[in-house]
């Protein structure tokens, strides 16, 4: 693991590979730790195809935190990114990441438009009209985190039902109960706080977005719907999608991305 400070946060990340570049970034309240224990694409072959830069985002991880919230808007995180980047003395790659990184990295791919190749979007979250509810769930679960602590935050998040591909797969569980519990409750009710100021950019925006897209969804997932991922799908001029409602299809992930990567 190595460190970086941009723009007034250290943040944490790993780089392995030589080639083309593929950038990471990881889903809200997760981190490379919790990816390496449960994760949803296979790393060790993602990274032996070229250049991989992973990294846990501000208030993540082995990452610095910041209390103001607006700091995890996507948008912010996306300049973090691109920061962290030229650090790294890195200007062209591909942009790549789940949920929050999905947000991030259609963010980067307007901010920087001339340094990205191309774009693997995974998960897309709730976004637009639909982003309004979800903003009311995250300040409810920072609430939850604050008044009754990390334990009740796990159980709660237990009880909601798992996407259609993970479901009766009690692993995915596990490790999600696993790592809830190893985080510090103020930085999880700063992040899911911060959560709330953050959405995909506008409609016309990105379909100026004109690089090769791959976008991975899941069904079952209130937090993700394949509704977002679809709208993705139309806005953006040259993506392709594929939506796994089972065990079998979402294990096809490393797959369509590594044969994405190789034509682009």
């Amino acid at each position: 693991m190595a460190r970086s400070t941009v723009r007034n946060v250290e943040l944490a990340y790993d780089m392995a590979g030589e080639g083309p570049t593929v950038v990471w970034g990881h889903g809200l309240s997760s981190c490379r730790a919790n990816e390496n224990d449960f994760g949803v694409l296979d790393w060790a072959r993602l990274g032996a195809t070229g250049r991989l830069v992973r990294y846990d985002a501000r208030g993540h991880g082995d990452s610095g935190f910041t209390a103001e919230p607006a700091g995890y808007a996507w948008d912010e995180l996306a300049r973090d990114q691109l920061a962290l980047l030229d650090n790294l003395g890195i200007h062209r790659y591909t942009v790549a990441g789940a949920s929050m990184g999905c947000g991030t990295a259609l963010h980067v791919a307007l901010l920087a438009p001339e340094r990205i190749e191309a774009m693997v979007l995974l998960i897309p979250p709730t976004a637009w009209e639909t982003r309004r509810a979800r903003v009311e769930i995250w300040e409810q679960v920072a609430a939850l985190i604050e008044d009754q602590g990390i334990d009740a935050f796990a159980a709660a998040m237990a009880a909601m039902p798992l996407p259609e591909p993970f479901r009766g797969r009690v692993e995915w569980r596990e490790s999600f109960e696993r790592n809830a519990r190893g985080v510090d409750p103020v930085r999880l009710a700063g992040v899911f706080r911060g959560a709330g100021t953050a959405d995909l950019p506008e409609r016309d925006r990105i379909r100026t977005i004109t690089v090769p897209t791959r976008i991975l969804a899941w069904s079952g997932d209130p937090g993700h719907p394949t509704s977002t991922a679809e709208e993705l799908a139309e806005l953006l001029p040259n993506a392709e999608l594929d939506i796994a409602s089972t065990w079998d299809q979402f294990c096809t992930w490393t797959e369509h991305t590594l044969d994405f990567l190789a034509r682009h």
